[in-house]
């Protein structure tokens, strides 16, 4: 630090003071940073072949970052209803019984409630091997014809 600085800086009685100046003289505004995260947390998508606990995890912590960030103009309804919006088509059963059934779960029981719905939906969509006969042989000698075909329970 040069002179100048320290000599600004020994003004300040508390280190509090000292952080709060520093911050606001060279730290970017928290209106800046708070429409980043919010303009985040409202687009954000599941990708189609995403794990919805690495999502839930992502989502979790914008909603942490607005709450640092004292953004009051959200409710904890808004978190879910946007974190509900934000996953894939695959999801919309389980939206439909949240919504009727009206479960009022903290923000992560209901990442867990997501992650079991993924986990159900993955077992009963699991690959089965079905054996076509053909009426001829193929040019390997063999007259079964293999397809994999999903199972939708």
């Amino acid at each position: 630090m040069s002179n100048e600085i320290q000599k600004q800086y020994k003004t300040y009685e508390d280190v509090w003071s000292k952080i709060h100046r520093t911050k606001e003289h060279y730290g970017v505004p928290d209106r800046h940073i708070r429409y980043t995260v919010t303009k985040k947390f409202f687009g954000a998508r599941m990708i189609k072949g995403s794990f919805v606990r690495e999502h839930g995890v992502m989502m979790l912590s914008l909603v942490e970052k607005l709450k640092d960030l004292q953004a009051d103009f959200v409710k904890e309804e808004t978190y879910i209803d946007v974190i509900l919006q934000s996953r894939a088509p695959s999801f919309d059963q389980f939206i439909i019984n949240y919504k009727m059934n009206g479960f009022d779960k903290s923000l992560p029981k209901l990442i867990n409630m997501l992650v079991q719905y993924e986990a159900m939906i993955e077992k009963s969509l699991s690959p089965i091997l079905v054996g076509e006969a053909l009426k001829g042989t193929s040019e390997s000698g063999s007259n079964y014809k293999a397809l994999i075909c999903g199972s939708a329970g």
